[in-house]
């Protein structure tokens, strides 16, 4: 009998099948991770993005150009890994 407590798509499962699950969460639990790093390096970056876009002349704002391309990256790690984590976790 299949396990009830499992969504309905997942519950015949052959076992390559659920390899290929558990494949795809951890994917997903290691792009969230990702994010969350890149999170901590964003908030580490606005420290310095006032003070880049204060006293930089012209277009020269680096800190800003990196601060936009982290919080990029956890903008598409972060959506990316919750898709690829969808469905019942592991461990319950």
């Amino acid at each position: 009998m299949a396990n009830m407590s499992l969504p309905p798509e997942e519950r015949n499962l052959t076992p390559d099948q659920v390899a290929a699950l558990d494949m795809r969460r951890r994917r997903g639990t290691m792009l969230l991770t990702i994010a969350g790093m890149f999170s901590v390096i964003a908030v580490l970056l606005t420290l310095w993005t006032g003070q880049d876009w204060t006293y930089s002349p012209g277009f020269s704002h680096p800190m800003i150009y990196y601060f936009l391309v982290a919080c990029g990256i956890i903008v598409v790690a972060g959506g990316t890994g919750l898709y690829l984590r969808r469905g019942t976790p592991e461990i319950q």
